[in-house]
């Protein structure tokens, strides 16, 4: 019996629609950003459009933004968070300058498109990261970009510091209590002005840094950034302002000459110009001097109370949660006790613990941390990622404002299709686009103090340094630092008289076994 045989020709393949994207940047220093901005959308829309297998994802903007830093980005920060949700295949950008112009972190975000099968075209360059030679090009082009920026912000540098000497310098960043003047530098402003007066009297009332926040705090008074939460370093800082009585000391932080650019807080490495009566004081002379040597009495008082041991403040029971007090003896050792112990030790079993046993403790800690950092501290910072992550999905606040940028986004580029399809003239676009763009920027604002006051985030960034301290401390510690441990250590757990527990900056506690008083 014959097999009969029947042809089965292949299905025709459905065309592949490519997902693309396109980001864009508007430099700070650009006379029109808006249309600037507004061009670039018409363009990349009119770009995919043209292509019947490509779908447009999203058009990313950034305005008046350094290229020298990825970070602070928002709208490139969303774009790769899109990408690592599978929602872009492709990115067209105009230049790498536009991308990055910092070498390091543009490889680094190539590399990580690449890994989840993203390709990035730059037309500038004609350089598409979907062929195999492109990482090269895109590390000499990235470098070129790179010295650009390094040569622009030099440049910058230079005019500023002219302005500088000559007195003519102007912050674009007024404190608490002034604003901007058209073209004549700072103002008060009385709304705020009275609230500085408020702190420096009371503050020379007697009333602690702490205190005033609390009370600034409760009265809803928003600082310079909008929150409305201040904190003790946040009236610290109003205090040591010399703008307060009409003077300027500019320079305070400066930016490094080498690259990447980091901000550092000024100790006398660079020049400095100190400009007198250079806008109008809220403060008087007399009023301002008063308070700085009241300050400067406190901290002489507090650094006198602390001198005896970085312990103090630190030792807390963790039996009945009393605060262990210092006790020396006649023979000179020094040690530990809870308070509840030293006046009844039938109230709490903690009692005296050598001060030379937690010495040696910390430095047994600190060599096993030293010598597992990655092995202790990944698997915690990776977990307070994953909470922050959910967090941030379940924050219904967090949720609404992104849920607004996005239709702020979309919205803008409704209109710039509409523009480009010439349906709306181009000052109705431009009213109607910057009208999207204020929207964009309270929104941003509003989703920066969420994160801001963000317990996980503060948790991260505190565990992030104490990595950073025991990673650049030393290899081996042979005897107890007073400095590291200050860097390290929030506090300690006294479990028992024989075993503590310390707590570091940013969540991690690790216990240690002590031996007890001698008799």
């Amino acid at each position: 019996m014959e097999s009969n045989v029947t042809y089965i020709p292949p299905k025709a393949a459905k065309p592949e629609i490519l997902r693309v994207a396109a980001y864009c940047r508007v430099s700070s220093d650009s006379s029109d950003q808006l249309h600037s901005y507004a061009t670039q959308i018409k363009a990349y829309t009119e770009q995919i459009g043209a292509h019947a297998d490509w779908e447009l994802v999203d058009v990313y903007a950034d305005e008046g933004l350094t290229g020298t830093r990825m970070d602070k980005r928002e709208d490139f920060q969303r774009l790769l968070a899109d990408c690592r949700k599978g929602k872009v295949d492709r990115v067209l950008c105009k230049s790498i300058s536009r991308f990055a112009r910092n070498t390091r972190d543009c490889l680094a975000a190539l590399r990580e498109l690449s890994a989840l099968g993203v390709t990035v075209y730059f037309e500038k360059e004609n350089i598409d990261t979907g062929t195999l030679t492109s990482e090269l090009m895109v590390s000499v082009s990235g470098a070129l970009a790179q010295q650009e920026s390094i040569s622009i912000s030099q440049n910058l540098k230079i005019g500023w510091r002219r302005m500088m000497a000559a007195g003519d310098f102007v912050t674009t960043n007024p404190p608490f209590g002034y604003e901007l003047a058209d073209g004549c530098g700072l103002r008060i402003k009385e709304s705020e002005a009275d609230i500085v007066r408020w702190i420096f009297s009371s503050y020379l009332d007697g009333i602690s840094t702490r205190s005033i926040a609390k009370s600034l705090t409760e009265q809803g008074v928003l600082t310079t950034e909008g929150n409305t939460v201040w904190n003790p370093r946040s009236v610290q800082l109003i205090l040591d302002n010399e703008k307060y009585k009409g003077n300027t000391l500019t320079l305070k932080r400066y930016t490094t000459e080498q690259f990447p650019f980091t901000v550092k807080r000024n100790h006398g490495e660079v020049d400095q110009y100190y400009i007198e009566h250079s806008h109008p004081a809220i403060i008087d002379e007399d009023t301002f001097e008063r308070v700085q040597k009241l300050k400067e009495r406190r901290t002489r008082k507090r650094q006198s109370d602390k001198q005896d041991s970085p312990l103090r403040s630190k030792m807390i029971c963790g039996v009945c949660g009393t605060a262990l007090m210092r006790r020396t003896t006649g023979s000179g050792l020094v040690s530990w006790v809870c308070r509840k112990h030293d006046e009844n030790a039938a109230d709490c079993p903690v009692g005296r613990i050598p001060e030379t046993e937690i010495h040696a403790a910390f430095v047994r800690m600190y060599n096993k941390l030293r010598a597992n950092v990655d092995i202790v501290l990944k698997p915690a910072l990776a977990q307070l990622d994953d909470l922050e992550a959910a967090l941030q999905r379940e924050n219904p606040a967090m949720l609404e404002v992104n849920r607004a940028i996005a239709q702020a986004a979309e919205q803008s580029h409704n209109i710039s299709k509409l523009q480009a399809a010439g349906l709306l003239d181009a000052d109705a676009c431009a009213a109607k686009l910057n009208a999207i763009n204020i929207q964009l920027t309270q929104l941003r604002r509003e989703r920066r103090r969420l994160l801001e006051h963000d317990d996980i985030e503060d948790a991260i960034g505190r565990l992030h340094q104490t990595a950073d301290t025991i990673k650049a401390g030393p290899e081996r510690l042979d005897a107890f630092d007073e400095v590291l441990f200050e860097e390290l250590v929030e506090g300690i757990v006294a479990e028992s008289q024989t075993r503590i527990r310390f707590r570091l900056h940013g969540g991690i506690e690790l216990a240690e076994k002590v031996g007890r008083a001698k008799r």
